[in-house]
């Protein structure tokens, strides 16, 4: 009886194997899908946009940040005259500062590409 139990379970085991095997294509491909070459778009993939368009949004982008960093690093100056930065650091300044220094590391990043 111990014997047909375990033969049977070998059994169903290798059949659950096998199955799982037929089902789950390792390496297989879609039918559907077309062979993509090095230097071409996948055509069904989602379309990309074009370089020129990436490049003028950047550039956009870039100009906006420049522009609220000249906005940011203004206050900045005329917090630090109106403050005598020899008593008292300003919490406010360091605050500042460092949103400055943040949004400078984005444009460096973004300029970088």
């Amino acid at each position: 009886m111990r014997e047909t139990r375990r033969s049977l379970l070998r059994g169903l085991s290798w059949s659950a194997a096998a199955l799982l095997f037929a089902c789950t294509p390792a390496g297989a491909q879609d039918p559907t899908r077309q062979p993509v070459r090095p230097g071409e778009d996948d055509p069904n993939g989602p379309p990309k946009p074009s370089t020129k368009a990436v490049l003028e949004e950047n550039q956009k982008d870039i100009k906006r940040n420049i522009e609220r960093l000249f906005e940011l690093a203004s206050q900045l100056k005329e917090q630090v005259e109106r403050t005598d930065s020899t008593t008292v650091l300003s919490l406010a300044l360091v605050k500042k500062a460092e949103e400055i220094e943040k949004l400078a590391r984005q444009i460096k990043e973004r300029a970088k590409g």
